[in-house]
Parts: C-alpha cells; sequence; structure tokens
C-alpha cells in the first residue's frame, strides 16, 4: 500500500510542477490593428479607391437614367426596329454597369487584403516574439476567434505588450 502511494506521488509530482509552467495570454488584435499607423494609411488608401469607383458608378447611372428617360419618352414615335435597338443599347449598358460593379467588388477586396498582409504580417511576427520572449505556450486572439471564456488569473492580457513591440 505505502509502494502505491509512493508511486502515486511520483508520478503526480511531475504532472503538478509541468502545469505550473504553463503560461496562457491572450490579446484582441483589432484594438492593436486600429492603433497601428499603417493600418491608417490602408484605410486612407482604400477610402480613396472607391470613392475613385463610387464616382464611375455614379457616372455611368446618371447615363443609363438619362439615356433610359429619354427611350421612355420618344418609345412611342419610334419605329419598332429602333425601339428594339434601343432597348438592347440599354440592356447592354446595365450589363456592363452590373459587371463593372462586380468588377470593382472584386478589385476593392483584392487592394484590401493587398493592403491588410503586411499589417497581418506584422501584428503576427509581433506576437510570436512577445510570447517567446515571455515563455507563453499559448496565445489566444479574441478578435479572429470566438472564445467564450477566458480566466483573466490564469491568462494574461498581451494587448498592451503587442502594442509596446510594435512601437505603438
Amino acid at each position: 500500500m505505502l509502494k502505491k502511494i509512493a508511486l502515486f506521488i511520483l508520478l503526480a509530482l511531475p504532472l503538478g510542477l509541468f502545469a505550473q509552467t504553463l503560461k496562457f495570454g491572450h490579446l484582441n488584435s483589432q484594438e492593436i490593428i486600429v492603433s497601428m499607423p499603417e493600418f491608417k494609411k490602408a484605410e486612407t488608401e482604400m477610402e480613396a479607391l472607391q470613392k475613385k469607383y463610387s464616382e464611375e458608378m455614379q457616372r455611368t447611372q446618371e447615363e443609363f437614367n438619362k439615356k433610359f428617360q429619354e427611350f421612355q419618352q420618344t418609345v412611342d414615335s419610334l419605329p419598332q426596329n429602333i425601339a428594339e435597338r434601343r432597348q438592347r443599347e440599354l440592356q447592354d449598358m446595365a450589363q456592363r454597369q452590373e459587371q463593372f460593379q462586380q468588377e470593382a467588388y472584386e478589385t476593392m477586396q483584392n487592394a484590401q487584403n493587398e493592403l491588410m498582409m503586411p499589417i497581418y504580417k506584422k501584428l503576427d511576427e509581433a506576437i510570436q516574439e512577445v510570447g517567446k520572449s515571455q515563455g507563453f505556450i499559448y496565445i489566444f486572439d479574441i478578435a479572429r476567434t470566438a472564445i467564450p471564456y477566458i480566466n483573466t488569473s490564469q491568462s494574461t492580457d498581451l494587448t498592451s505588450s503587442v502594442k509596446s513591440k510594435l512601437g505603438i
């Protein structure tokens, strides 16, 4: 019986020591990202690009509306083949505008991905450096993954440490 207790203690002791050395951290990457100067620059570039596409879409919509109104006013007085040709022109115009909107959306998405990729990379590198330098085994990002509960007495908030590493 004494041997079993001694064996249990010998087996359980390393587990207790191991559990005490694990360090967990968490952070909010969105809070960090919006503080980064690179993000503000990317946001400004995206707003400028969006403005250009919005202006072009508005211009083509106004052009379409004008031609459509002209068509509606004159359709009854036009020969059938001319009315059909103008109707096809309007349909083509609407189709081109829809295609342009889709292309603009894709271009905006690609531009955003291109602008944000170096920001995320820089953030991830800073997180890794903080994690290694402070001896953390896991760092959870509460903004990227849904973590329903964090025991703050057993997990360290590293948001400010990562901000400091980034010079923010």
